[in-house]
């Protein structure tokens, strides 16, 4: 299996909205944001398939050491080889790539934030970064496009923590701030027990309220010179916007079910907006 096989069986597999999206992108564009999506994957495999913390710092640690060999022109994992090549073409920072991998470390060392401030960062790390990552392998000519891609980032980020509150709890984290959970009279405990309510409800279309106009502001910062070759993060914001308004439809239902678009549809979302550019 050549390294660019690796990555794309990777990708599939995966089943990610973001895969959609990939589809529409032309070859090279295409094979060096698999390679991306493959990393990503790869070292957030690790902090949710090992049970022993200690292995998975030893397995991160091997990674930000293969990004550096990467870096210096000598990969040895399919996933830094089939990405190498785009590191120079693209402008990919390796600084980035290793902000990845402290985004993952941030799950092995805390499973409660504080505050949005606190959040922001940890998703700044797992999200904004891969926002910024993707953008310049789409291509760009304005810089106000990084910070789009940015926004858009946290956006996709909160999307996610809004649809896995149950999924992450039952792995014992709970990345909802604990002052908004004050803020709205819902506890630990009734986010760990699953226990769906009015305050919960509450304290959920606060979350989304907060995502959707994250989403807006994104949009805005977009220059209108980048929109066509920005598409797939805008099919990408198509396909988790409406997974949003699902999750809202359905009265935040998330900590007992994971809500999800079937494939056909995420399909059709993604060529809706690729259509329209």
């Amino acid at each position: 299996m050549s390294p660019e096989e690796y990555c794309q069986q990777k990708a599939t597999q995966s089943g990610s909205s973001f895969y959609y999206s990939f589809l529409f992108l032309p070859p090279e564009r295409r094979r060096a944001i698999t390679a991306l999506y493959a990393f990503c994957r790869e070292v957030d495999d690790v902090v949710d398939e090992c049970s022993d913390e200690s292995v998975a710092r030893n397995k991160l640690l091997w990674w930000r050491k293969e990004i550096v060999a990467m870096l210096e022109n000598h990969p040895s994992h399919p996933v830094t080889k089939a990405l190498q090549p785009y590191v120079r073409i693209y402008g990919l920072d390796g600084a980035h790539l290793l902000a990845i991998i402290d985004g993952m470390e941030m799950d092995l060392q805390q499973t409660r934030y504080l505050d949005f401030f606190g959040l922001q960062r940890y998703c700044w790390h797992v999200a904004s970064v891969v926002g910024i990552l993707s953008a310049s392998i789409f291509g760009f000519t304005q810089t106000k496009t990084l910070e789009y891609a940015e926004k858009l980032g946290l956006a996709f980020q909160l999307t996610n923590i809004i649809r896995d509150v149950g999924e992450d709890a039952r792995k014992g984290r709970i990345y909802l701030p604990i002052k908004e959970l004050q803020q709205f009279n819902v506890t630990a405990a009734d986010i760990l027990q699953s226990r769906h309510s009015e305050n919960f409800v509450n304290l959920m279309r606060f979350q989304a309220e907060r995502a959707h106009a994250l989403y807006d502001e994104a949009f805005a910062l977009l220059p209108e010179e980048d929109k066509r070759t920005q598409r797939p993060g805008l099919m990408m914001a198509a396909i988790y916007r409406t997974l949003l308004t699902e999750i809202e439809r359905d009265q935040f239902h998330v900590l007992t079910q994971r809500i999800s678009l079937t494939p056909i549809r995420k399909l059709w979302l993604a060529w809706k907006t690729y259509i329209r550019m």
